[in-house]
């Protein structure tokens, strides 16, 4: 069976910030925690979300760290509850949306944040008890945005993904203003996150045509713009570009990911300190060509039709220019060349295969990986 769902509202424009407040009245929000961090509102991006919002009641949590985690998501429940909020607004990049996302889930469910983990069985007991979310991205990299997913970091340090339509936001306002100060180290590596998305999503076998297109489309906007946002910060034209790739992306989540997503997940939950973006670049010319071999791949020709979206003149079997091709574009970006540089060492592949093996997104890998095969991604990333 092929389900195929579409949910979310989307406004993509400069200036969609503007819309804030009548968003906040068509979903219900009273009085809404508008959830950031601290990088956000010293840049001054919060602050215009909150001349948005104007008159509207709101209380104000500014404590995501880069990637969220479960101490993080109490300490903001609790601003929740005690200034009597009904909704909630992210205003940020992934980290943000995605520790609202674990607020909507905390403040109205019970026990342990764990237990609505995917890979614990937990989605089925998200409900609707959830209070409505509207997502301000102010990055494009994550398309958290328009996903149905969150990933958290636990009490037990394990990153764990959580999924359900329940915790969709109801808006997503993407306004590219927003990213024309984003640094270009920090575009590069959201810029990449979006193009792995992507990428991967569109080698999932998962059968979903219109997600295929979106993603292909996506690829091929990211691609052609990634640089042009990195180098000129204040390109409007790049920028716009690069936030529809990010929405794209996402919104092509539904078909999985693979495995350059379980090595990240993995790796962040190993060492938090590590950006997700800047590890998905990396890994993901090794996935390329490890997924080459996979029938699916082969029989549809994905290899060559990410080629075409990217530009390249051919594409082997093999995967070997696509795979090149990003790794000079990780090159040209000035992202990290390899785990080493990241500081990573090969005393944590054994923890980080592990965690890999157990993610959520392990399974919708085109080839299903086998220690020895992550083990093999790792040394080749490094």
């Amino acid at each position: 069976m092929a389900r195929i769902l579409y949910l979310t509202q989307i406004d993509i424009e400069h200036g969609a910030v503007r819309l804030l407040p009548a968003e906040c009245a068509r979903t219900g929000m009273k009085r809404p925690l508008v959830v950031t961090d601290a990088g956000v509102r010293a840049a001054g991006v919060l602050q215009r979300a909150l001349d948005a919002l104007g008159t509207l009641p709101h209380a104000v949590f500014d404590g995501t760290p880069s990637n969220p985690t479960e101490a993080a998501i109490r300490a903001a429940v609790e601003v929740y509850r005690r200034e009597g909020c009904d909704g909630l607004v992210a205003v940020g990049g992934g980290s943000a949306i995605d520790l609202a996302k674990g607020v909507a889930i905390a403040a109205t469910h019970e026990g342990p944040l764990a237990s609505y983990a995917t890979i614990e069985g937990g989605s089925p007991r998200i409900t609707e008890r959830v209070p409505p979310l509207i997502a301000v991205p102010t990055t494009a990299g994550t398309g958290s945005e328009v996903a149905r997913g969150a990933i958290l970091i636990v009490d037990d340090g394990r990153k764990l993904g959580f999924h359900s339509w329940h915790l969709m936001p109801k808006a997503a306002l993407l306004d590219p203003e927003l990213t024309l100060g984003l640094p270009p180290g920090l575009t590069a590596a959201t810029g990449m996150d979006a193009i792995a998305h992507c990428m991967e999503t569109f080698m999932a076998p998962a059968v979903n045509p219109p997600a295929d297109g979106i993603a292909l489309d996506g690829l091929a906007r990211g691609w052609a713009h990634i640089e042009r946002a990195t180098r000129e910060g204040s390109d409007r034209e790049a920028r716009w570009h690069m936030m529809s790739a990010s929405m794209q992306g996402a919104m092509a989540f539904q078909k999985g990911l693979g495995c350059v997503h379980s090595l990240s997940h993995s790796l962040g939950g190993v060492n938090p300190r590590l950006h997700h973006g800047t590890l998905n670049a990396v890994f993901l010319p090794s996935v390329v060509r490890f997924n080459a071999a996979a029938p699916s791949i082969q029989a549809e020709q994905r290899l060559r039709r990410m080629a075409h979206a990217m530009g390249l003149p051919e594409c082997d079997s093999r995967g070997t220019e696509v795979a090149e091709a990003i790794t000079a574009m990780n090159a040209r970006l000035g992202l990290p060349k390899g785990l080493a540089a990241m500081g990573v060492p090969e005393a944590l592949f054994d923890r980080v295969i592990d965690g890999a093996m157990a993610d959520h997104c392990h399974k919708t890998n085109p080839r299903i990986a086998t220690r020895e095969d992550y083990r093999r991604m790792l040394i080749e990333s490094q």
